[in-house]
C-alpha cells in the first residue's frame, strides 16, 4: 500500500509511552488511492500517530467496482516498515521486487517486510469480483531490525479464537495464546473480531499494550463508546479486559502493541530516523537504485513527491 499524497506531510512518531486507559474517537480523512479507490486514513491522525508499532491505517470500501478498475497502485518503494494487507471482500494482486506474485483473498494475510528496501505494486485482478472492502496497515520496524532483508509472506490459514458471539482471527502477534504465523519484530497484536448481534463480552488484553479498535462493518460499543464503520477508537494502556457490545452483526479490527519508544520520521512511503536518511531514500528511488524493480505491472512506477521545504525531524509519537 502506498501513500499517494502528492504533498505528504512529515509525520513525527515514537518516544512516548501510553498514559493509562482512555477513549479517544478518531475519524478518518478521505484520501484517493489509485484510479478509483478512496480510503479513510485513520493513522496517522491529528494528535495520534501510532498504536504500538502500528503507524498507518487505511480503511476502504465496501466499494462496488464491477464497472471500475478497482485498486490500482503502481510500483512504489518502502523502507523501515511492514505492510499488512487485510480483506473482507475482493482480491488484491501483489507483485514486488523480490519476484513475488500473490493474490491475497479475504481473511488471508499478505505481509511484506520492507527492511532496508523493497518496491511493490497492488492491483485488483482483471477480471475481478464486484466488491472491494478491506484495510491496509503499516508496522514500524525497530532500529535493530529496520535494515533486515526484505521479505514477503502469504498465510491463508490463520488461528481463530472463539467465544459466545465472537470469532477472532489472529492476523499478527498473539491473542489469548493463539499466535499468528506472520513475522513480527515488536510485541503487538492485530485481530479481526467478528461479532454477532447482541454479543456482550469482555475480551482479555495485555495491560502493557496500548490498543485501538477500527470498525469495519456494523455497530459496536467499545468500552461504552459507539464505534461506527470507518472510525477508530484509541483506548490507551493499562487494561486487562476490553468490554464489547455488538448492536448489530459487526466486525472490528483490534490493533495493539507495546508503546513504541523510538522516535521516527515517516514521510511518503519511508520510515527513517532522520531527514537525511529520508532524502537519500527518495533520491535512490528516483535514480532507480536500491529498491529493485517490479516486473509485470501494466503501467509506469510512481514518481516520488518533492521533499518538503522544512527540515524533517524525528519527534514524539503524539502532538
Amino acid at each position: 500500500m502506498s501513500n499517494l499524497d502528492l504533498k505528504p506531510a512529515p509525520t513525527s512518531c515514537g518516544g512516548e509511552a501510553g498514559a493509562g486507559p482512555v477513549t479517544e474517537l478518531l475519524t478518518g480523512r478521505q484520501v484517493p488511492l489509485g484510479e478509483s479507490t478512496v480510503v479513510r486514513r485513520l493513522l496517522p491522525n491529528l494528535g495520534r500517530r501510532m498504536v504500538g508499532a502500528w503507524c498507518f491505517v487505511d480503511h476502504y470500501g465496501p466499494d462496488d467496482i464491477s464497472d471500475e478498475p478497482g485498486m490500482q497502485v503502481p510500483p512504489h518503494p518502502h523502507m523501515g516498515l511492514q505492510t499488512v494487507s487485510w480483506l473482507h471482500q475482493g482480491e488484491v494482486l501483489h507483485r514486488d521486487s523480490l519476484g513475488s506474485l500473490q493474490t491475497v483473498r479475504p481473511y488471508e494475510l499478505g505481509l511484506m517486510t520492507s527492511g532496508r528496501a523493497i518496491s511493490h505494486s497492488e492491483e485488483s485482478p482483471r477480471p475481478h469480483v464486484r466488491y472491494l472492502h478491506g484495510a491496509q496497515l503499516w508496522v514500524a520496524l525497530p532500529d535493530a531490525h529496520r535494515h533486515t532483508d526484505p521479505a514477503f509472506e502469504h498465510h491463508a490459514d490463520l488461528p481463530v479464537v472463539t467465544a459466545p458471539g465472537l470469532r477472532a482471527t489472529v492476523i499478527l502477534g498473539t491473542l489469548d495464546s493463539a499466535a499468528s504465523p506472520g513475522t513480527t519484530y515488536t510485541p503487538l497484536v492485530g485481530a479481526d473480531l467478528a461479532l454477532t448481534a447482541g454479543a456482550d463480552l469482555k475480551l482479555p488484553v495485555e495491560p502493557g499494550f496500548e490498543y485501538a479498535v477500527l470498525s469495519m462493518t456494523g455497530s459496536v460499543d467499545v468500552d461504552g463508546v459507539r464505534v461506527e464503520p470507518g472510525s477508530m477508537l484509541y483506548l490507551g494502556t493499562d487494561r486487562r479486559e476490553l468490554p464489547l457490545l455488538a448492536r448489530t452483526d459487526a466486525a472490528v479490527l483490534l490493533l495493539g502493541g507495546r508503546p513504541f519508544e523510538e522516535r521516527l520520521v515517516m514521510w511518503w512511503n519511508f520510515i527513517g530516523r532522520s531527514g537525511a536518511e529520508i532524502a537519500q531514500a527518495r533520491n535512490d528511488w528516483e535514480q532507480g537504485t536500491r529498491f529493485g524493480e517490479v516486473h509485470g505491472y501494466d503501467g509506469a512506477r510512481l514518481r516520488a513527491p518533492e521533499m518538503p521545504a522544512t527540515p524533517l525531524k524525528a519527534r514524539g509519537r503524539v502532538r
